[in-house]
C-alpha cells in the first residue's frame, strides 16, 4: 500500500511516495510563483498550486501501482487568504503567511479589541501574517471582492478541496487564522463578528487525520488514481513537519529551517503564552503546542548566495569559512528580510549587517547570516524557557538543516543536541503518516510516529563554543532594540 504526502510550500509543492513501512518510494517537485505586488506584499495564484499537483502526482505514481494508493495527507503554508465565490472559483490571488500589508488591521485588533481580549478569545494576539487581519484588509480595501465571499479557505484546504469537492480544515492550520477558539477547538463567534464574516462561510473542522473525504470522479481520472482513496485532513506545515520528525506527545520540540524557521514545543495539554511571543496552537496529533516563528531563515541564506553573490553553491561559500571563526565573528546579522514575526511582532523590521570594517572577508558575511538566523531561533527558545518551558534537546528538519556547518552553529547556539531525523522530507511525510492513520493502518498519530520515525544523526554542542556564542548573542540580542526606531522610520518613507 502507498501514501501520498503533499508538501504545499512557498515556493513549490514537493510531493512523496510512501510505503507501508514508511519507506519513501518516490519523491517529485515542482516549482510555482510567488508575486511581490508591492514592498512587504506577497501573493500566490492557488491554480497554480492545483497545477503543480495535478502535473506532479502522475509523475510521482510513473513506475508504481496507483490502485495501491489508500491515502493523500498534506501539510501546507500556513495563514494564507484564499476567498472563493458561490461557484467555488478563486476570487483574488491568495495573500500569503509572510504578507506584511495588515498593519494596521493588526494594530486595531491589538490595541483596540486588545491583546487580552484576542488571547481569550483565540489562545493568541494579532500577528500580520494571520488570517483575520487580511480579512478585515481586503474589508477595508476591496469591499466588493470581500462582498462575494462564499468561502474562506487556507492553501493546503484548497487542494484538499479540489481532491474531494469539500470544504474543510484542521484543527492545527485553523489555529493560525485568529478566528479559531483554540482551547476549545471550535470557531470563535466573537472574531467572526468582528470579521464580519459567517460561519457558514469557514470550513468544516477536523483532527488532522480525519478523512475529508475521496476523490471526485474527474480528480481520479485526471490524476490515474482510484476513486476511492481517501484524503485526510492534513495539517499545517510546521504541525505536519513535527508529525514526520517524531515530535509527537508531550514534551517535544522540532526545530525547521525552512523558508521560515520554527520552533515548535508540544503538550498534551492547553497553554497560553503569557508574553504573547509564541503562537498557542493545536497539534496535529490532537494535542497543543506552542511555536516561535521567524519569518526569513533559510530563505536568508537563498537571498544571500543567489541575489548577491550570485551563487547556487551554497556548501562552497561555507567551504570559507574558517572553523576558529565559529564563535569568533565579529559581523552581525539581522535576518529580518520580510519583517519579523516572534518574539517582535513587526513588519517594519529589515535585513541588516552590523560589525562591518574594511577587512571583513566575504566568508564573515555568510557566516553571519548563518548565525544571525540561530539566534532568531534562539529569541524563540528563550521566550519559551520564560515561560517555564525547559527544552533539552530538539529534531530538526528544514532544507537549511542540510548543511552540517548549519546544525554545528545552531546546536551551539541553543546549546542543545539537534537530532535530524532518517527521513528528511518534515511536512510532506507527516502529511503521508496522517493518511496512513486516516486509512486505519494505525490507531492514531502516536503509534504511526513510534514506529515509522527514526533518527539518523545527532550534533551535539561543546561547551567551549556554546560559551562563545553565549556572548556574541548577548550582543546580537542588543541590536533589534536599537534599530527598531529607524526601521520605523524607513518604513514611513516608503
Amino acid at each position: 500500500m502507498y501514501y501520498i504526502g503533499i508538501d504545499l510550500g512557498t515556493s513549490a509543492v514537493k510531493l512523496l511516495l510512501m510505503d507501508e513501512t514508511g519507506g519513501i518510494a518516490n519523491i517529485v517537485s515542482r516549482a510555482y510563483p510567488v508575486s511581490f505586488p508591492r514592498p512587504g506584499w506577497s501573493e500566490q495564484a492557488p491554480a497554480d498550486w492545483w497545477a503543480a499537483v495535478c502535473g506532479g502526482i502522475p509523475e510521482l505514481l510513473a513506475g508504481f501501482d496507483a490502485a495501491q494508493v489508500k491515502g493523500i495527507g498534506a501539510g501546507g503554508q500556513m495563514h494564507g487568504l484564499v476567498v472563493l465565490d458561490k461557484d467555488d472559483a478563486v476570487i483574488r490571488p491568495c495573500i500569503l503567511w509572510n504578507d506584511g500589508r495588515t498593519q494596521k488591521q493588526v494594530d486595531y485588533l491589538n490595541e483596540v479589541i486588545g491583546k487580552d481580549t484576542l488571547s481569550r478569545y483565540t489562545a493568541n494576539i494579532a500577528f500580520a501574517g494571520f488570517t483575520a487581519p487580511k480579512l478585515l484588509w481586503l474589508r477595508d480595501n476591496e469591499p466588493e471582492n470581500f462582498a462575494r465571499i462564499e468561502k474562506i479557505m487556507l492553501p493546503k484546504d484548497y487542494i484538499n478541496y479540489k481532491l474531494t469537492g469539500v470544504h474543510g480544515t484542521d484543527y492545527s492550520d485553523a489555529s493560525g487564522m485568529l478566528l479559531l477558539d483554540v482551547q476549545h477547538k471550535c470557531w470563535s463567534r466573537e472574531m467572526l463578528d468582528l470579521c464580519g464574516v459567517r460561519e457558514a462561510q469557514l470550513p468544516k473542522l477536523l483532527e488532522s487525520w480525519q478523512p475529508v473525504g475521496t476523490l471526485t470522479a474527474d480528480t481520479a481520472t485526471a490524476l490515474g488514481l482510484p476513486a476511492d482513496v481517501v484524503v485526510c485532513a492534513g495539517a499545517g506545515d510546521n504541525a505536519a513537519a513535527a508529525v514526520g520528525c517524531g515530535a509527537v506527545g508531550g514534551g517535544k520540540c522540532n526545530i525547521s529551517l525552512g523558508t521560515s524557521g520554527t520552533v515548535f514545543i508540544t503538550s498534551d495539554t492547553f497553554g497560553v503564552d503569557k508574553q504573547n511571543a509564541l503562537h498557542s496552537f493545536a497539534h496535529a496529533d490532537g494535542g497543543y503546542h506552542l511555536m516561535g516563528c521567524i519569518l526569513s531563515a533559510a530563505s536568508c541564506n537563498k537571498w544571500w548566495s543567489e541575489e548577491i553573490l550570485h551563487t547556487d553553491d551554497y556548501a562552497a561559500e561555507q567551504a570559507l569559512i574558517p572553523t576558529d571563526k565559529l564563535g569568533a565573528n565579529d559581523v552581525y546579522f539581522l535576518p529580518y528580510l520580510m519583517g519579523e514575526r516572534s518574539p517582535h511582532n513587526d513588519p517594519a523590521a529589515r535585513g541588516a549587517f552590523v560589525g562591518l570594517r574594511m577587512d571583513t572577508p566575504r566568508a564573515a558575511l555568510t557566516q553571519a547570516v548563518l548565525e544571525g538566523v540561530a539566534f532568531a531561533i534562539r529569541d524563540c527558545v528563550e521566550i519559551a524557557k520564560a515561560q517555564g518551558v525547559e527544552i533539552t534537546a530538539s529534531t530538526l528538519c528544514g532544507g537549511g538543516a542540510k548543511s552540517p556547518l548549519w546544525r554545528k552553529i545552531l546546536a551551539n547556539v541553543l546549546g542543545i543536541p539537534l537530532t535530524l531525523p532518517q527521513t528528511e522530507q518534515g511536512p510532506g511525510y507527516g502529511g503521508a503518516m496522517l493518511a496512513a492513520v486516516a486509512c486505519g493502518a494505525y490507531p492514531d498519530v502516536r503509534s504511526c510516529a513510534e514506529a515509522l520515525v527514526r533518527a539518523r544523526q545527532t550534533t551535539e554542542p561543546d561547551a567551549a563554543l556554546v560559551a562563545k556564542y553565549n556572548a556574541r548573542y548577548a550582543v546580537w540580542r542588543k541590536l533589534y532594540p536599537a534599530l527598531k526606531t529607524s526601521f520605523a522610520e524607513m518604513e514611513a518613507l516608503v
